[in-house]
Parts: structure tokens; C-alpha cells; sequence
């Protein structure tokens, strides 16, 4: 594989360090910042819409310009964001610092697995992809809970100072390994506007998106305010928390690889199980919360069902909308990020209503509940225009549907 991968890989660590790492910080922060729960609640919502804004608009504004200039261009977004953060003196140049390192992140992801793509043979580029996107793993394996600790060893602060060190590398590792140009980015007419837009036509791409935002929402209404709910309620001392984000990564690592050979199989059923299984997991978590070996268990399910359904979700909105499947990924990202934002909006309202720690897992009970309904739906409408579709059928043997790799087709269908 070639070395640029790594620096791909790199620069997916930072952005998903950047993204997950505040919920476990959010209360040393909020505390520093004098905010309340809620409002600090926003830092997350607030990076997760301006992730949703950034997906469609950048992509759209640097879909004709060379690739590796515009990730280095991402990566320097990326950074002054974090250094943003790192510098703030209040809440609202904090809250901006988020906004900043976040309008990078879709385009990012989207154009970076094009780039992974075309840096390999065809045979190799689900494989390539697949690396890239290891950095977005390992940020919620190793990254988060290690910013976690470093957050409160030595302040909230230096986890930000530290992100945008991982920037700086991912910048110079994709200025000096990753060549240009990259493969297809010479020999393939660049997509219009036009064609890229014409994904959104496809009434099962926007119930993907309803499924998407609703399944992602459930989850990260609960997760929004997990550090709260293990200190105030189940009674782990804060100096735990980084270690039970630890299983919680190891729970979505697990679901990840689960999820994906489950969508090769079949993507509506994989989807349907899945979402119902977050939904009992997270109903299960509220009623047992005040139990610590429960409330271990259920982190490790939690993380496993959502992140299960990644694969599968990706794959599901690009096999609707094969004619631009460059839009339709960033849109997908756009998606979760907008479901990040609804559940945490909605926590906490619940929070500040008084109904206490354990009333996000009921919300995200709530929310995934609605996204397996919306689910069901689509899937029946699917069965009924496209019964062969691979949606509802195998596509193991198909490396532009690989499960695993969902934005492989863009790079497939490109000439070389």
C-alpha cells in the first residue's frame, strides 16, 4: 500500500478525534466556560451542523479543482479551527473554533477516499479506502479516550493544542507522500454541479438520509451527555471516564467490521436489526443506568449497534444514486452530522427540563425507534421497484457496492 495512505489515515485520526473527543470533555469545559449542560451541549451540535453545511457546499465549490490542493487546503481549515479552540477565551470563540475545524470534515472524507482510490490499482482500491478510514476508527478506539485523559490531566486546552499537532502532520504527510496528480484526476472529465445535484432525485436516497440522520440522532442524543450520565448517575468518578470510552470504542470498532460483512448479505435486513437492537440497547441502558457492571455492557452494545450500521448506511445511499456518488457520500456524512445535532438539541431540552442523566437514552430510544419505522418503510418500497437491487441482495462480489467501502464506486467508475 502506498505510504500516502498513512497520511490519509492520519488526517481521518485528527478530524475524528476532533469531532467525539468534547463529549467526554464537556464538562470541564462547560465548567471553564461557565456555560450550563446544555449550552454546552452546542459545541457538539454546533460542529455537527457546520460538518452538515460544509459536506455539500465545499464539496460542491472544489469539485473542479485538483484534489491533493484542496485536502492540504481542508487540513489548514482543520487546523486553524483547532487552534481556535485551543486559544479561546470564552464560549463564543470556542463554539466558533468548532465551526471552523468542522466545515472540512465531510469534503474531507468525501474527496479523500477518491484520492485513496486512485493511489492503488483497481483491484486494491476497497482495501485503500479501508485504510483511510481507519483513522476515523482508531479516533473513537484509542484517540478519544486518551484525549480524554490528557484533558484532564492537564486541561481541556491541551487536547486541542494536541489535535492541531495531528493536523499539522497530516498536512505535511499529504503535502510530501500523496502524488498529484492523483490517479483520475487527469484523465477524467471533472462531474457539473448539475450531475452531482441530479443524486437528490431519488426518493430512496432522501428516506437513506431520514434513516441516517434519525438512527444517528438516537444514538449521539445518548452520547451527548454520556460523561454525565456515568458520573452523576451510574457514579463513576471522572477520572473513569476516559477507560469506559475505551469500551465504548472497542464497541464500535467491533461493530464496524460486524456491520459491514452483515451489509454484504443484505443492507434493508442488516439496517432494520440493527437499528431495532440500538433502540432496545439504549431503553435497556435508561432503566439500568445506576448499575456499573449494566451500565459497561450496555457502552460496549451501544457502540457496536450504532456504529454498526455506518457500513451500511453508506452503502445504501450510494447504490441509490450511482450517477453522482461523490455528492451522495458527502451528503451521507452530511446526514449523520445533522442527526448529531438533532439528538444532542434534543437531550438537552430534555436535561433542562429536569427530567434528569438518564433522559438522553430515553430521547435516543425514542429517535431510533422512529429511524427503524422509517426504515421498514423504505425497505418495502425498495423490494417493490427494485427487488433485485443491491440494497435487498448480495453484493459481496461487487466491489462497488463492498460494504466496507462505500465510496469505492466513484473511483470505479472513473477511466484510468
Amino acid at each position: 500500500m502506498p505510504i500516502g495512505l498513512i497520511a490519509l489515515a492520519i488526517g481521518g485520526f485528527g478530524i475524528g478525534l476532533t469531532e467525539f473527543v468534547i463529549a467526554g470533555l464537556l464538562p470541564e469545559v462547560a465548567r471553564d466556560l461557565g456555560v450550563d449542560e446544555a449550552a454546552a451541549g452546542w459545541l457538539i451540535s454546533g460542529y455537527a451542523l457546520s460538518v452538515a453545511f460544509g459536506a455539500i457546499v465545499l464539496t460542491l465549490a472544489v469539485t473542479r479543482l485538483p484534489r491533493k490542493q484542496v485536502l492540504m487546503g481542508l487540513l489548514g481549515l482543520f487546523i486553524v479551527g483547532n487552534l481556535v479552540s485551543a486559544l479561546a477565551p470564552d464560549y463564543g470563540t470556542m463554539l466558533l473554533g468548532r465551526v471552523i475545524a468542522a466545515l472540512c470534515h465531510g469534503a474531507f472524507f468525501g474527496i479523500g477516499s477518491v484520492v485513496a482510490a486512485g493511489m492503488v490499482p483497481p483491484a486494491k482500491r476497497a482495501s485503500a479506502i479501508a485504510v483511510m478510514f481507519t483513522g476515523l476508527t482508531l479516533a473513537n478506539v484509542l484517540g478519544v479516550p486518551f484525549g480524554t485523559f490528557v484533558g484532564q490531566a492537564y486541561g481541556w486546552r491541551a487536547t486541542f493544542w494536541a489535535i492541531t499537532v495531528i493536523g499539522v502532520i497530516a498536512l505535511i504527510g499529504i503535502a510530501t507522500l500523496v502524488p498529484a496528480p492523483v490517479r483520475g484526476d487527469a484523465d477524467a472529465p471533472a462531474p457539473s454541479i448539475r450531475t452531482e445535484l441530479s443524486a437528490f432525485r431519488s426518493g430512496q436516497v432522501w428516506l437513506s438520509i431520514v434513516v441516517t440522520v434519525l438512527g444517528f440522532g438516537g444514538m449521539f442524543g445518548a452520547f451527548t451527555y454520556i460523561a454525565y450520565t456515568l458520573t452523576g448517575v451510574t457514579g463513576f468518578d471522572s477520572a473513569v471516564v476516559p477507560w469506559l470510552l475505551v469500551v465504548f470504542g472497542v464497541g464500535t470498532f467491533s461493530g464496524n467490521l460486524l456491520g459491514g460483512r452483515l451489509a454484504a448479505l443484505s443492507v434493508d435486513k442488516t439496517l432494520i436489526w440493527l437499528l431495532l437492537g440500538l433502540t432496545l440497547v439504549l431503553a435497556g441502558f435508561a432503566l439500568t443506568a445506576a448499575n456499573p457492571v449494566a451500565t459497561v455492557i450496555a457502552l460496549v452494545l451501544m457502540g457496536a449497534f450504532g456504529f454498526g450500521t455506518v457500513p451500511a448506511l453508506q452503502t445504501r445511499v450510494m447504490s441509490f444514486a450511482e450517477h453522482a456518488p461523490t455528492l451522495a457520500s458527502s451528503a451521507n456524512i452530511a446526514s449523520f452530522n445533522v442527526g448529531n445535532a438533532l439528538g444532542a438539541w434534543i437531550a438537552g431540552l430534555a436535561i433542562s427540563a429536569g427530567l434528569g442523566y438518564t433522559s438522553p437514552l430515553c430521547v435516543g430510544a425514542a429517535i431510533t425507534a422512529a429511524a427503524v419505522l422509517v426504515m421498514l418503510v423504505a425497505a418495502r418500497a425498495a423490494r417493490a421497484a427494485h427487488p433485485a437491487h443491491p440494497a435487498s441482495a448480495a453484493a459481496a462480489s461487487d466491489p462497488a457496492t463492498d460494504s466496507k467501502s462505500p465510496v469505492t464506486r466513484p473511483a470505479v467508475t472513473r477511466k484510468n
